[in-house]
């Protein structure tokens, strides 16, 4: 199995900062990936995601396999050139879609027997079935295992018995993977809040990697109503069983707060809607936090969305056009301010590299800490 090249270039305490090399392109970490659910950023063409500073995107595996089908995607060639995304894709393994989103599901050792939540049509989503739709079908050069995301809060024995059962998924997904020389598959850690079980998923998951293994490991069920704090103390006692040489993954997090924190703790990657989603709701990320553009205060504002970042959605547009393109329920405005909103969340990684490079990533965290009302 391919593992791809993972270079580490400084460290500070347990914050990094490197390159992970993949064929279609290199990954500067820390890194943001933004959210393609459906094989679009939404709201952004491509080549404006790219513009923003993105290395790498992610695909859906739930919402593809749904409409228009994993297969006609590979028929049309598969997601990069179906998108129109040149560079590394990541792909979700569908079980968090699955469990948010599935009007019925029934979960067995086998997979999860799930009805669509468009036309209710009855799917099965096994760990085998998950891997072919990413690595054959839609061609991610990062597939992920498929997990069960363990519900919040929930009692020591069933977040255990979650953990346990997505491990046995986990070792299907890699069997069923086998030897790739183009893509990777990367591990999911599940567990909860709960240090021991944390602790137990990651450390069998590292001993799977005997056999070529895993590319890289995903620190997943977090983001679901644990709270900032308890993720922070999650991550705090979950990336040290992890492996230095591999990239790790915070799923689906989060807010420039949480990045920040995460990256001081050593997490390399992350992703999360949270950028276009709250774009389309008038609401604009800085390093305080978000505000909301559709306040009467920027009616007359003639000042750009924030002039320090190099993109033209920051730059080029009035916070009183904007306000009034949101206000009017303009589509224009919900694009200009995803294109924003993307752009901060990679000037932001950007910062906290190039403060890693230089030694000054401590400082950079207490003034971030200290600056955000968010």
């Amino acid at each position: 199995m391919a593992k791809f090249p993972f270079d580490i270039h400084a460290k500070e305490g347990k914050a990094r900062t490197g390159v992970l090399r993949t064929p279609r392109g290199d990954i500067r970490t820390p890194a943001f990936m933004p959210v393609g659910t459906a094989g679009t950023v939404k709201g952004l063409y491509m080549d404006q995601v790219a513009q923003t500073g993105s290395d790498i995107i992610l695909g859906n595996t739930y919402h593809l396999m749904l409409r228009p089908g994993a297969e006609r995607v590979k028929k049309l060639g598969g997601l990069h050139k179906f998108g129109g995304w040149t560079g590394p894709i990541l792909t979700d393994s569908g079980g968090f879609q699955v469990w948010s989103l599935s009007k019925l599901r029934k979960m067995t050792e086998e997979g999860v027997e799930f009805q669509s939540h468009h036309d209710g049509s009855k799917h099965m989503l096994s760990p085998e079935r998950s891997i072919e739709i990413q690595a054959d079908l839609l061609g991610a050069d990062i597939s992920m295992q498929l997990d069960e995301c363990t519900e919040f809060p929930s009692p020591y024995e069933a977040a255990a018995k979650s953990m346990e059962l997505s491990l046995r998924w986990g070792k299907r997904s890699l069997a069923y993977f086998g030897e790739r020389e183009n893509q990777t598959l990367f591990a999911i850690v599940q567990g909860s809040t709960f240090e021991d079980l944390r602790r137990m998923s990651a450390e069998a998951s590292v001993r799977e990697d005997t056999a070529g293994g895993y590319g890289g490991y995903a620190i997943g069920g977090l983001a679901v109503g644990e709270g900032h704090e308890a993720m922070c103390e999650t991550i705090d006692f979950t990336v040290p069983h992890l492996p230095e040489d591999r990239p790790r993954y915070l799923m689906g997090v989060g807010k420039p707060i949480d990045l920040v924190e995460a990256v001081a703790r050593g997490v390399d990657m992350f992703d999360c809607v949270i950028p276009t989603r709250s774009g389309r709701h008038g609401q604009v990320w800085t390093d305080a936090g978000p505000y909301n553009i559709k306040k009467a205060q920027y009616a007359e504002d003639e000042s750009p969305i924030d002039e320090d970042i190099d993109c033209p959605a920051s730059q080029n547009y009035s916070k009183a056009y904007v306000h009034h393109l949101i206000r009017s329920g303009e589509l224009l405005g919900a694009m200009i301010l995803s294109w924003h909103n993307i752009a901060y969340f990679q000037h932001l990684m950007a910062r906290m590299r190039g403060a890693i490079a230089a030694g000054e990533f401590v400082s950079f965290a207490q003034n971030f800490r200290k600056n955000w009302q968010g």
